[in-house]
């Protein structure tokens, strides 16, 4: 089952239109000091994982599974007792987190989509994002359950289309939950506050709207909503270092983008991108706009972004305070090289010889980075071993 992939000599310098004046580069070289190792593989349309116990992953699968995977005992089971879940298109089931105080009170947040009472009554398929949670009881690997499934927030962002639904989780240490949803595939949405789509919401705990947020109270606004003028965020992360929030997010056809969050900020989207129609060599707007805010890092062409993790591990003292982002087009794992004080001063592509599609990458209780693959495979990045 496990296989070691050892880097070979060399770092070669990456050519790409990428904004910024920092350096992308390839990496290819075992001086990295680093090995990759393929641990587990036969997951079905993997989207998340992350650690429960020193020992147990929990993970989602789109078409709507939840399972945890053993590193010790090198085994996956599945969990029963999951809601009616809309799988079609890129809906499905997608992120989960463990709460910031999971040790206290174990409750895992998930986002999935699914069909509202009012797209059932009117027998319609419109389906929206959901944020809920549930209880993980029981000791260990062998024994854990999901109890008290709840719904937190049915969204409103219903549409007939099956794609940009988002969706990641973060958590700030003030007892909030982020969650990204995408346009719904109707670009209008990204300007339109009265819907949840197109945004990156803020909520308690309890999926409560908090009063801080800033269009709470105001009519021509969801009180969610945190920041707005986004198209597909599929990678949101919490930054203690920085105390930021970090989103990346799909353009079309070249303009993926990397922002900072900022509460009531408007990045944009329809009105602003990087990137070109998908049926003719239009822009789809313009690079910059009064009131809206130009993003990070763009890149051109796309490179597919699915996730993002800010690094905190000691395993990679050197990488700490760095951002990872998995990539689909392009297939590698994308280290975003930060300054203590946040600015990007490199970039490096690692593991572009995989020929994977990345969607997910997060670290373990001792820093070591996992990432799984569209191709239903799990991949563990330590140090190199003497």
């Amino acid at each position: 089952m496990k296989h070691w992939f050892r880097q070979a000599s060399g770092l070669l310098i990456f050519c790409s239109a990428i904004a910024g004046a920092a350096p992308v580069l390839t990496d290819s070289s075992r001086e990295a000091g680093y090995q990759v190792e393929m641990i587990q593989d036969g997951f079905r349309l993997p989207w998340a994982f992350e650690f429960v116990d020193q020992d147990t992953l929990i993970f989602s699968e789109r078409d709507g599974r939840i399972g945890v995977y053993s590193r010790a005992e090198d085994k996956t089971r599945y969990l029963p007792g999951l809601p009616d879940i809309y799988f079609e298109g890129q809906g499905g089931l997608l992120d989960l987190k463990p709460s910031p105080e999971f040790e206290k009170e174990p409750w895992i947040y998930v986002t999935y989509s699914a069909l509202p009472e009012k797209s059932r009554r009117q027998n319609n398929s419109n389906p929206v994002t959901v944020l809920g949670r549930f209880l993980l009881t029981g000791e260990g690997f062998n024994q854990y359950r999901i109890e008290q499934w709840q719904v937190l927030l049915e969204t409103d962002s219903a549409t007939s289309t099956n794609y940009h639904f988002g969706s990641r989780i973060a958590f700030d240490p003030g007892r909030y939950v982020f969650f990204s949803i995408g346009d719904r595939g109707e670009r209008p949405n990204g300007q339109n506050r009265k819907t949840h789509a197109g945004s990156i919401l803020r909520v308690t705990f309890t999926g409560k709207p908090s009063r801080n947020n800033p269009f709470y109270g105001q009519s021509s606004s969801r009180p969610e909503i945190w920041s707005y003028g986004h198209r597909n965020p599929q990678g949101l992360a919490y930054d203690s270092f920085r105390e930021r929030l970090w989103a990346i997010e799909h353009g079309p056809r070249g303009g993926d983008e990397l922002n900072i969050i900022e509460p009531g900020n408007n990045y944009g989207w329809p009105e602003v991108s990087q990137g070109k129609e998908y049926w003719g060599p239009i822009s789809v707007g313009v690079e910059h706009k009064a009131g809206m805010v130009d993003p990070v890092r763009v890149y051109i062409p796309s490179i597919a972004p699915s996730s993002l993790m800010v690094y905190s591990g000691e395993a990679f003292p050197e990488w700490q305070g760095d951002l990872f982002a998995g990539a689909l087009v392009k297939q590698h794992l994308n280290h975003i090289h930060l300054s203590e004080e946040g600015a990007i001063i490199g970039e490096t592509r690692m593991l572009t010889s995989l020929n994977e599609r990345i969607r997910d990458v997060t670290q373990s209780p001792e820093g070591w980075i996992y990432f799984a693959t569209d191709s239903g495979k799990l991949y563990q990045i330590s140090p190199l071993s003497e």
